[in-house]
């Protein structure tokens, strides 16, 4: 059967180049870079292409992954569905909404699967804390306070909002189980051309909020997330994969399930095209994102709140 194409092997494309070596999908390498593709058809004996063009016509491919900088996905992704791959596309979906729009518009109208790389709906304790909400163990979520923040020195093609932002975003979303219904932001720069910090606040249904802070300035590494729940709280760290639940009996730390979001996710994404199963976040959810993020810029400029209406 027809490989999977890999575009782009920097920061995070090295990640998916392991991730579908391990898994026996990995059929060939593009990027720009011609040195750093070949390196890394060296290390996972495939063939490496320095354009989408030559990796196209020489190969037969049945999806490709798109880890190249964001304000290239839309051509990227769209070109590669006119080829008739499925894609698998590194969030953000796209650099704006009627960008990403184009992506889930062509998707739809050609029949082709978009899968868009929001990882933390398979981390495992993301998972966990998403069931306690199902089950209503907890009562009813009221709040979710997060924390996504390290120094970043290097240089990046859009903000910390599409960047970085967007992850908590469409966790909240996912939590929570339902749209944000208003969104008001603060933004600033530190350095560079773009926003480096952010502070979120988005409302949803009756009191239920939840904050979002994310920067490029903090030092120290730190993910981290609590939940308030009516009968309890519970904290998350995103990478050690912990949650920590504190209620009037006391505190317990439940046994999860460790495992490599990326790798779960990637899973994921190639079940769906075998089954011929609509991926958890595929073009039209990632945009419903991509939305929330777009109108925090636009509240962050004009100092004002902003509707949504997802």
């Amino acid at each position: 059967m027809a490989g999977t194409g890999l575009v782009g092997v920097g920061g995070w494309g090295k990640n998916h180049a392991r991730v579908l070596s391990e898994l026996g999908a990995l059929a060939a390498i593009c990027d720009t870079d011609a040195s750093r593709a070949e390196a890394f058809s060296r290390k996972y004996g495939v063939p490496a292409y320095d354009s989408l063009d030559k990796m196209l016509s020489a190969e037969r491919l049945r999806s490709a992954h798109v880890c190249t900088p964001t304000t290239t996905h839309a051509p990227v992704a769209l070109k590669l569905m006119d080829a008739g791959l499925d894609v698998f596309v590194e969030k953000p979906l796209a650099s704006s909404v009627a960008e990403g729009r184009k992506i889930a518009d062509f998707a739809r109208d050609r029949g082709r699967t978009v899968a868009v790389g929001f990882i933390e709906r398979f981390n495992p304790a993301v998972s966990y804390l998403k069931k306690l909400v199902q089950e209503g163990r907890l009562g009813e979520l009221l709040l979710c306070e997060f924390h996504r923040e390290n120094r970043w020195g290097g240089v990046k093609d859009v903000g910390i909002l599409l960047d970085t932002t967007v992850h908590d975003i469409d966790t909240a979303r996912y939590i929570f189980g339902e749209e944000p219904l208003q969104v008001f932001a603060r933004t600033g720069k530190v350095s560079g051309q773009h926003e480096d910090f952010a502070v979120l606040m988005l409302g949803f249904r009756g009191h239920k909020t939840a904050t979002l802070t994310t920067n490029w300035v903090t030092p120290a590494k730190e993910r981290k997330l609590t939940a308030v729940f009516t009968e309890g709280v519970v904290r998350l760290d995103f990478v050690q994969q912990e949650v920590r639940i504190d209620n009037e009996s006391g505190s317990t730390i439940p046994t999860i399930d460790h495992g490599e979001p990326l790798m779960l996710e990637v899973r994921h994404f190639m079940k769906c095209l075998d089954e011929g199963t609509r991926p958890l976040v595929d073009a039209q959810e990632a945009l419903k994102t991509s939305t929330v993020a777009e109108a925090a810029s636009y509240s962050s400029a004009k100092r004002l709140p902003v509707t949504l209406q997802l």
